[in-house]
Formats: C-alpha cells, sequence, structure tokens
C-alpha cells in the first residue's frame, strides 16, 4: 500500500449536487426552486414559525401556566408508603436509600393518604395536619 493509492471505500463519497448547469443536468433553469415566490429567490427566506404576516400559532394561544423549578427540592410522601417501608425511625435519607423521594429533595412533607397501623417516629420530615394526627393515632411522632 502506498500513500498516494489511498481513496475512500466505495459509496462513502458522492459528488455535490451541481445546480443550475443546464437542462441536461436536470437541475437547470429553475434550479429545483420552482417558479416564483419568496422561497425561489437568494436570500428570501423567513423565520420559523412566520404565517405569510398571519398572527403565528404562538402569539394566538393564550399564555398559560408556570411550573416552579423549586419543585425539584420539595417531596410528598404517602402514609400508604410509609406503611409499606416499614421502618421505625424515618428520616429523608432513609426515604431516598428506599427510592421513595428524588436525591435532590431537600424538603418531605407526609400527605394523609392511605393508611398508616405501625409507629413510626419521623425526623426532618414535615406532615399535613391530617397526616400528623394520624400518624400520634397508630403511636408515632412528628419531629
Amino acid at each position: 500500500m502506498e500513500l498516494n493509492g489511498i481513496k475512500p471505500a466505495d459509496g462513502a463519497k458522492h459528488a455535490k449536487r451541481r445546480v443550475g448547469r443546464g437542462i441536461g443536468s436536470g437541475l437547470g433553469k429553475t434550479a429545483g426552486r420552482g417558479h416564483k415566490g419568496q422561497k425561489s429567490r437568494a436570500g428570501g427566506y423567513h423565520k420559523v414559525g412566520f404565517e405569510g404576516g398571519q398572527m403565528p400559532l404562538q402569539r394566538r394561544l393564550p399564555k398559560r401556566g408556570f411550573k416552579s423549578h423549586q419543585l425539584q427540592f420539595n417531596a410528598e410522601v404517602t402514609l400508604a408508603a410509609l406503611e409499606r417501608l416499614g421502618a421505625a425511625e424515618v428520616d429523608p435519607l432513609t426515604l431516598k436509600q428506599a427510592g421513595l423521594i428524588g436525591q435532590l429533595a431537600k424538603t418531605v412533607k407526609v400527605i394523609k393518604s392511605g393508611a398508616l397501623t405501625r409507629a413510626v417516629k419521623l425526623t426532618g420530615i414535615g406532615a399535613t395536619a391530617g397526616a400528623k394526627a394520624a400518624i400520634e393515632a397508630a403511636g408515632g411522632s412528628v419531629a
């Protein structure tokens, strides 16, 4: 093998399409741009979403909703999830290891959904009024 004999594999390269080079090429005259209009002219195009001067869809629709980026740091745990967990003492680290809350969660709150039968001691975790009552009724505590 010589350096002057190196060439790309067959089919790896293909000739660039040369437009506007006569009728025999198949891309002569209008060069694949059709007849007249903004898209046929050099430098003539429009921005994404442009509808020919008509009010574009993204401006016709109302702005609605908001999602706070702080939500990724807050997490909720149900009473039913605590029941399934089966731990006597629960803190945010325990919940993260069990996969009940996300790894980024900083504040955790227990909500009253489902039932709790075993006593659970919560440390560093908040609880809604109803959830707190249910935890204390089962013999647990919220610190």
